[in-house]
């Protein structure tokens, strides 16, 4: 699937998680939209005390702002695909749609 083929609010989402990943120099980047537009993103965090994906992250940030469910979730990886861990994370609020692209943005998995 190809970036031309995608919703572009599925598109926006992809961009900002490959934005903040490189921004940061981190190895995943994610972001997620909510049931009201709002969009979250996020880096995975790597603290000695403590490690949250991108993902969790993001959906982290969201449910902290009142978010109740999600209409889409992305995360940017150079990983084959996302941990279990994320899909359910996205699953907890309701998503059935999670992107996962490339560090290029190139669409993998939808």
């Amino acid at each position: 699937m190809s970036d031309t083929t995608l919703d572009p609010e599925d598109n926006k989402i992809i961009v900002l998680a490959r934005s903040i990943r490189a921004r940061n120099g981190a190895a995943e980047g994610a972001a997620v939209r909510d049931e009201t537009g709002r969009t979250y993103s996020a880096t995975n965090v790597a603290l000695p005390s403590l490690r949250l994906s991108a993902l969790q992250v993001a959906v982290a940030m969201a449910v902290s702002s009142g978010a109740e469910a999600l209409e889409a979730a992305a995360l940017v990886t150079a990983a084959d695909g996302p941990a279990e861990a994320d899909v359910l994370v996205v699953r907890d609020l309701g998503g059935e749609r999670l992107l996962v692209a490339g560090p290029d943005g190139t669409l993998r998995q939808s």
